[in-house]
């Protein structure tokens, strides 16, 4: 193999200081004793200090929280509903359809998204809260769950489910104890990338939230209109550090259960 020329080194190095160097200052600052945020006045931890006093960020932050859970969890269920759909579904009537319903809200600007839920939501007459931002979410992040679980569905040994069904497990069974199990790296995959798309969610959430539903970017974008403050670059460092934690433990977990897979077949060969 050639070694890799100063251009493509150059081109990877330049690549990541652009989206990390930001990120990389921000952290810093964030240990900043000043009130000015481009004026270093020493290391303290005071601003961490205060944002765990501030409670409009602590409820913002709980709100979301909640919001990130239970519609990523929804999601993850209804996006493996319909990625068994797609893949196992066959030709069924309408299944371009359904194809072309579950795709379309990857490509669908926010803004739209947003604008047609919040109709659909005062059509109803549901009154805006945590409820509708739930709902919100599970629309547009179950489409991303169906995905990547799809994606592993298509290249699964169906002979491992035809050997549990031969053995006399019954359909249940045998998607609980076989099925499941085996995709269960993008399943835990698909749940986290849901949750992570929850918590970055600005727009979707400002259409769908209701008055005393205020969710932690929608708190940190009205903040940051005034002026950035030390607090908000704690509060960023923060999560920074909760999304970091969950990819490396997705990533462990992929590859602890790949390494089981890899494991569990050569002890069934030998």
């Amino acid at each position: 193999m050639r070694a890799p020329s100063w251009f493509n080194v150059t081109s990877l190095a330049l690549g990541f200081a652009f989206l990390y160097l930001p990120m990389l200052i921000l952290i810093v600052y964030s240990f900043n004793d000043g009130r000015l945020v481009t004026v270093w006045a020493g290391f303290s931890t005071r601003w961490y200090a205060e944002l765990f006093q501030n409670e409009a960020f602590l409820d913002a932050a709980w709100v979301t929280l909640r919001v990130a859970f239970l519609s990523s969890t929804l999601a993850t269920v209804l996006g493996v509903m319909a990625a068994l759909a797609l893949v196992r579904g066959g030709r069924f009537l309408g299944r371009t359809l359904f194809s072309g319903m579950i795709y379309a809200p990857l490509v669908m600007p926010e803004v739209i998204t947003g604008l047609s839920l919040l109709l659909l939501f005062i059509a109803i007459g549901m009154d805006r809260g945590i409820g509708t931002i739930v709902l919100a979410h599970t629309t547009f992040s179950m489409c991303y769950v169906s995905v990547v679980v799809s994606a592993r569905l298509a290249s699964f040994d169906r002979s491992l489910e035809e050997a549990a069904l031969d053995l006399g497990a019954s359909p249940a069974q045998t998607f609980r104890l076989v099925t499941l199990p085996i995709i269960a790296p993008a399943v835990i995959s698909g749940w986290l990338l849901a949750f992570t798309l929850s918590l970055d969610d600005l727009v979707i959430a400002s259409f769908t939230a209701g008055p005393a539903a205020t969710t932690l970017p929608m708190k940190i974008f009205s903040s940051v209109r005034l002026g950035v403050t030390p607090e908000i670059n704690a509060l960023s460092t923060i999560l920074i550090a909760v999304v970091a934690t969950g990819v490396i433990t997705a990533s462990l977990v992929s590859k602890q259960a790949i390494a089981r897979k890899a494991r569990d077949e050569r002890l069934a060969a030998g």
